[in-house]
């Protein structure tokens, strides 16, 4: 009898064991929990035209549901979806628009930029992708299931950009609860940031940059992140980041950017930022892995 308690009780001891060990399933969730979120910058724009909707298809096809993406406005008030001030460098306004130096956005109606060509000077395969307006850069991030952080590019260039933002969000679909867990907008300007925090408290913000530790409790009145380069950052700063709360009672993030190589993905990983926004998110995404 007494083989057989202490067998019995052998038995139940090990499978109490057995129901203590974390299951793969649990320990694969526990290390995802731990690794940076990756954003595609400007969508996959190693692989695919910088913010153009082929970017943003590219980011889908490699499996990354975060695209990241940039908003200027037009001379008709069209809101467009690039990052220059200038049409220059990533269509073909020269050559159609020749008189019309410096080709700022502001100066060409939303017609105009349509016509241009937004991909012939990444690769030839991409002859004539477009520059996307907003509602159609939004249209197709919805059709991907995929999530998204706007920034308000030149915010001092369009007065009221802001609220002309907000307002394509909300005509979208984009400003109900269900979609504000998949949007964030940031900026480089303060006032703009807080702006859209003073507009539409529920929607969350980042502010781009690097704050002087001092000043983050203002940032975070009205800032869910810090966004700051890669370069300009270290552990403690992360941590300064992470003391604090957000607008939203949560604990302040850092998303930083823009992170193209394995070595310093492994480095900001470990400062424990929050995520990572990158033109090769496929370089990060296998650096940060586990």
């Amino acid at each position: 009898m007494h083989v057989r308690a202490v067998a019995a009780a052998t038995t139940a001891f090990l499978g109490a064991t057995v129901l203590l060990l974390p299951t793969p399933a649990a320990v694969a969730a526990a290390a995802e929990a731990d690794t940076p979120l990756v954003v595609a910058h400007r969508g996959a724009s190693a692989y695919a035209p910088e913010n153009t909707l082929a970017a943003v298809d590219k980011a889908d096809a490699m499996g990354f549901e975060w695209v990241e993406n940039d908003v200027q406005r037009t001379r008709d008030g069209r809101l467009v979806v690039l990052h220059d001030a200038t049409l220059a460098r990533t269509t073909n306004v020269e050559e159609l628009y020749p008189e019309r130096a410096p080709w700022n956005v502001a100066d060409f109606t939303a017609a105009e930029i349509a016509r241009l060509d937004a991909g012939s000077w990444f690769n030839d395969s991409y002859a004539g992708a477009r520059v996307p307006t907003l509602e159609q850069y939004m249209r197709r991030v919805s059709r991907n299931h995929q999530k998204l952080v706007l920034e308000i590019k030149n915010p001092q260039l369009y007065p009221g950009i802001e609220q002309e933002t907000l307002k394509v969000l909300g005509n979208e679909g984009w400003l109900d609860p269900a979609h504000l867990e998949k949007l964030v907008i940031q900026s480089f300007g303060a006032d703009t940031v807080r702006r859209v925090h003073e507009l539409r408290p529920a929607v969350k913000t980042g502010f781009l940059g690097t704050p002087d530790i001092v000043d983050l409790p203002d940032y975070a009145t009205f800032s869910d992140q810090i966004n700051p380069s890669y370069t300009t950052i270290s552990d403690s700063y992360v941590a300064a980041i992470h003391a604090l709360k957000s607008p939203h009672g949560k604990p302040l993030e850092i998303l930083t950017w823009t992170v193209n190589d394995a070595v310093n993905a492994r480095r900001v990983a470990g400062y424990g930022v929050n995520g990572i926004i990158t033109n090769k998110p496929d370089v990060v995404r296998e650096a940060t892995r586990g």
